[in-house]
């Protein structure tokens, strides 16, 4: 049986099966009336991917970068079935202030989820938000919130948890007991990724509102890695390669062993190498989520080589029967002692999707997971059930991955207490999970439901 004949029989049954039904909901659902926030690189990869498997039309587009707003609506014309470009708008309140929106994907720099999907739930849209969900845990808390008290279905873009190899790999190999007691995975990025230099600072370009931008983070000095894309330098506005790169893998992780909450978080690094770049994510740290019997560590490192060469980006999985390697490009699993390895790769659809090899920007090994995860998505919308990234699932994650920076600023492991929504006994810790906001923002706090 080759890998597509398997995907079909295997990762079918398992994943498909949350959507059975799911091509008769879509021949009958009603065209649903989509808004994106934030048009940049993954906006316009989500919005996309969306198009091609539901009956949408997208009617409005918010971004504050005039140049990329126009540029994404005449892409959106030219793909989706109507042919009409959108409606734009600089300003998502505007936007919201129509009530004629079904769907709301959320893709803006990180400092901004909160306070749009949070507006979008209220304003009775379905929303479909990039991870992490938040950069700090009370606002992930609110939104957590405002997704249950407005009754909103909302998926969170932890596409792992859609990728058809991975579920390959789950169904084939964690399913079957393969790589048997499982009590340690290694995740990790070594890749380069982390900005180098000092670019001087410079006045925003005409076509950027800088100031509505920035929005409830700091205002920094404008340089060009600020806009777009290059923000991910500063913890201002994210929370460094944890919030963005490990935050994936320990998603995957805890979805492939249906893990919940860590007992602690221990984080150490900092920036160890590259002191001289404007640069201020570390670039080199250890985070353990601990699972009492079962250890996850994270390692990222922006300099030097890679542990696992063919693995960069990735999870690592060790059994007492086996390994398991995996990440967005395949998967490998190789058992003790002899025996049959197996191994999967990304599953791409051009014979459908022939748009995907030409299509400016697009990860083509990730849009196969992009799109199964959409169509999870609106297969819930449609029978109001909860995705397989529900808000609650982002929420786990996100936080994680946040204690995993406050261990490291505090230099103390980290025990949460996700029903009292704080480190019991720790004043300090408890203060930094809720970050300030520049006025006139208001920082969202969460209600009872």
């Amino acid at each position: 049986m080759n890998r597509r004949e398997f995907i079909k029989v295997s990762a079918a049954g398992l994943f498909l099966s949350s959507l059975s039904g799911y091509g008769d909901l879509m021949g009958g659902m009603e065209t649903k009336r989509v808004g994106l926030i934030g048009c940049g690189w993954y906006g316009k990869i989500d919005l996309l991917r969306l198009i091609q498997i539901a009956p949408v039309d997208v009617v409005s587009l918010c971004d504050v970068d005039t140049k990329m707003l126009a540029e994404a609506a005449e892409i959106v014309a030219s793909r989706q079935k109507s042919g009409k470009k959108p409606r734009t708008y600089s300003d998502y309140r505007e936007m919201l202030k129509e009530k004629d929106l079904d769907v709301v994907l959320v893709a803006t720099p990180d400092h901004w989820h909160a306070l749009a999907m949070i507006a979008a739930v209220e304003a009775g849209a379905d929303v479909y938000v990039q991870e992490p969900i938040s950069t700090d845990i009370v606002e992930g808390q609110a939104m957590l919130a405002a997704a249950r008290e407005n009754k909103r279905v909302v998926q969170v873009g932890m596409q792992r948890r859609s990728t058809p190899h991975l579920i390959e790999a789950l169904d084939r190999v964690v399913n079957e007991g393969l790589l048997g007691k499982i009590a340690h995975v290694e995740i990790c990025c070594y890749w380069h990724m982390r900005a180098k230099g000092n670019p001087p600072d410079i006045k925003p370009p005409e076509y950027l509102d800088y100031e509505m931008w920035t929005g409830p983070a700091p205002m920094r000095p404008y340089n060009e890695w600020v806009h777009p894309r290059g923000w991910r330098a500063f913890m201002e506005y994210g929370n460094g390669i944890v919030g963005d790169m490990c935050i994936h893998m320990y998603d995957m992780v805890r979805w492939m062993l249906k893990l919940g909450w860590p007992k602690t978080v221990t984080s150490s690094g900092g920036i160890l190498v590259d002191k001289a770049s404007k640069a201020n994510i570390s670039d080199t740290q250890t985070v353990l989520f601990d699972h009492e019997d079962l250890q996850v560590v994270w390692q990222h490192r922006t300099w030097g080589e890679s542990v696992y060469k063919d693995y960069p980006w990735s999870a690592v999985f060790y059994g007492d029967k086996g390994t398991l390697k995996t990440s967005v490009y395949g998967y490998e699993f190789t058992p003790l002692n002899g025996g049959k390895t197996l191994s999967g790769e990304p599953l791409y659809e051009y014979d459908k999707y022939p748009e995907d090899r030409t299509e400016k920007d697009l990860e083509r090994h990730c849009a196969s997971a992009v799109r199964w995860h959409m169509k999870d998505f609106m297969s819930c919308i449609a029978d109001r059930g909860r995705p397989v990234s529900d808000i609650q699932e982002g929420y786990i994650s996100t936080a994680a991955c946040i204690l995993g920076n406050l261990s490291m600023e505090l230099g103390r492991s980290l025990a949460f207490d996700p029903a009292q929504g704080c480190v019991p006994g720790d004043d300090e810790a408890n203060k930094l999970l809720k970050r300030k906001y520049r006025a006139p923002w208001t920082h969202p706090e969460p209600t009872k439901i």
